[in-house]
């Protein structure tokens, strides 16, 4: 049921190869599993997961430039975005921030076979790392006043409508609504050249 979801939405957006799906499947299948005893997500109608948690995770990694990148997922939870997109994208290292330890456990175990991520529990704003683009979906405008600027130059957000606020220090470009829903929107961004030291 899950790939053929999967693939349903996906039509006209992009194409994944079989390695992908089930590599995409299997997460799903231990999110489930996990979800029972820690709390990883709050959606559990399979076809509402497939949409909101998959194909808006890769459709945000479509937009990410072809060259290799440096990704960090600030705040991935139970890995969304950052892991529909380091499987869409094997060529660029993708970092999963999560300060919840617990929920660090489970993107450790669903991530252990991957070579192009690294789990990182602890909270953005103590990271250490530059990276080239900073992901998020679950974190809030105000939260990433203090952090986005700190990490990387470029950033994806998956947001419902309201506008970035000014603070946050990027020029967004005009935002890409998602093919899914209304009011669910991508927005790509650059450090502002007023605010870049």
């Amino acid at each position: 049921m899950f790939a053929e979801l999967l693939k349903h939405w996906l039509k006209g957006c992009m194409e994944l190869s079989s390695e992908q799906v089930a590599a995409l499947e299997a997460h799903y299948h231990l999110l489930v599993q996990w979800n029972r005893t820690v709390n990883l997500t709050s959606i559990y109608d399979e076809k509402e997961v497939v949409e909101r948690h998959y194909c808006e995770s890769l459709f945000l990694g479509s937009f990410l430039p072809r060259s290799a990148c440096r990704v960090a997922d600030i705040g991935s939870g139970a890995g969304f975005p950052g892991f529909p997109v380091a499987i869409l994208r094997p060529d660029c290292q993708v970092t999963l921030v999560e300060s919840h330890q617990r929920k660090a456990v489970f993107l450790r175990e669903c991530t252990r076979h991957l070579k192009n991520v690294r789990v990182r529990a602890e909270r953005a704003e103590d990271l250490d790392s530059e990276f080239d683009w900073a992901i998020s979906r679950a974190i809030s405008y105000e939260d990433l006043t203090t952090i986005l600027k700190k990490l990387a130059p470029n950033a994806e957000l998956l947001t419902g409508a309201e506008e970035p606020l000014a603070e946050v220090g990027f020029d967004w470009r005009r935002p890409i609504p998602l093919p899914w829903g209304k009011q669910r929107f991508l927005r790509i961004g650059s450090v502002s050249r007023e605010t870049a030291t």
